[in-house]
């Protein structure tokens, strides 16, 4: 079993770091490190958070060319041409924080996915994430009435303006989204959440119907 040890003053302000010992060397290694400090061998991925894992502050409102950037640098480096020599354990290794890291950035890369890891993470499983039906009234008459006005759309123009108006209201989520999480709005960035994931859903079911239309 591991010992984890914490190191770090304790003053205010002062910032702890955990430590574990290396696969490899068994020497201290910062339980967030890629690689150990020692003998530079890769270590795995550990259970940190997707955020923590990509070198990003924990919040919805990110920058998406610091998120590209951040993933593109970690990438490189656990290239698997950069482990052909190395001992099977270690290349294994380096495999799973390849996966780790993709698996973080298709996550924070994608704001429906964010926002739901987020609320996972401030303790709220969302419909959204769990694939359940939504138990809210008006939502589901909004989804029935769009539906019905897709189904009786007989011209891939009447298709367009129904899609316009779900990519506009996805725009509008995204903004209540983020509004409610810098106010700290659980309920409120759950429910905009779950309205966002309906409105993208509408609009692949109405990319079908006008492909259906036009052939």
């Amino acid at each position: 079993m591991a010992v984890v040890q914490k190191i770090g003053g304790s003053g205010a302000g002062s910032i702890g770091a955990e430590f574990v010992p290396c696969w490899s060397c068994k020497g201290p290694v910062a339980s967030r490190a890629l690689f150990c400090h020692t003998c530079g061998a890769v270590q795995a991925p550990g259970s940190t958070d997707h955020f923590t894992r990509l070198g990003m502050e924990r919040s919805f409102d990110l920058d998406d060319e610091r998120l590209e950037k951040q993933y593109l640098g970690f990438q490189r480096v656990l290239h698997p041409d950069r482990f052909a020599g190395k001992p099977a354990k270690e290349r294994a290794i380096a495999e799973a924080q390849a996966v780790a890291l993709n698996e973080a950035y298709e996550t924070l890369s994608d704001p429906l996915k964010r926002a739901t890891y987020l609320l996972r993470l401030k303790g709220v499983v969302s419909e959204a994430a769990a694939d359940k039906t939504v138990n809210d009234p008006a939502l589901l008459m909004e989804a029935m009435e769009k539906r019905e006005a897709l189904a009786e759309a007989e011209s891939a123009d009447a298709i367009e303006t129904l899609m316009a108006g779900a990519a506009a209201g996805a725009i509008q989520m995204l903004s209540d989204i983020s509004r409610a999480f810098n106010a700290d709005d659980l309920a409120a960035a759950n429910r905009s959440v779950l309205r966002l994931r309906y409105l993208r859903k509408f609009l692949e079911e109405a990319r079908l119907r006008r492909a259906a239309l036009e052939s």
